[in-house]
């Protein structure tokens, strides 16, 4: 049995206007699928490293570009959040996307940490960057199904 449920739009009409308005958008909507295409190709270059033992240092410096990739996306994307719902994080309709955001931002840190001070070997900083990863993946996820119901209006097909 389907039925329909209708949830809280993610915007009001102001809010929208905002975000249409909002040169943030678009710097949102470029560097998204950038970082997308980082992580993969990090990923990738972190497998092949825990596979064969080779690249090890490429593997290091895609990470750390994915990192610098994230902090850009979290800084203009909470520029945008306080464009559009007037505060920096934790606007409502964004609320549990930010808070897994700061947990794939505490993975890439203690990453950073790590590497710089020496605290961890080359295998285990390999597994934390996956972990991150795995949890940038879900944190991926959740937008992308938020920016789905925006384009649905907030209307949700429910299988019962």
């Amino acid at each position: 049995m389907g039925g329909t449920r209708t949830h809280k739009p993610l915007y009001t009409a102001d809010q929208r206007k905002r975000r249409d308005a909002s040169r943030w958008t678009l710097v949102q909507g470029i560097l998204a699928p950038v970082q997308l295409l980082i992580c993969l190709v990090s990923a990738v270059l972190v497998i092949r490293y825990l596979s064969t033992g080779d690249g090890y240092g490429l593997a290091t410096a895609s990470v750390v570009v994915k990192t610098v990739a994230l902090y850009t996306i979290m800084i203009t994307g909470a520029i945008w959040e306080k464009e559009v719902f007037g505060q920096y994080l934790f606007a409502e309709s964004f609320f549990w996307e930010d808070v897994i955001s700061f947990g794939v931002i505490a993975l890439h840190t203690i990453y950073i940490v790590a590497l710089f001070a020496g605290s961890m070997g080359p295998t285990d900083l390999m597994i934390l960057a996956l972990i991150a990863y795995i949890a940038y993946f879900v944190n991926a996820g959740q937008f992308l199904w938020k920016l789905r119901m925006a384009r649905l209006g907030g209307t949700l097909e429910a299988a019962a």
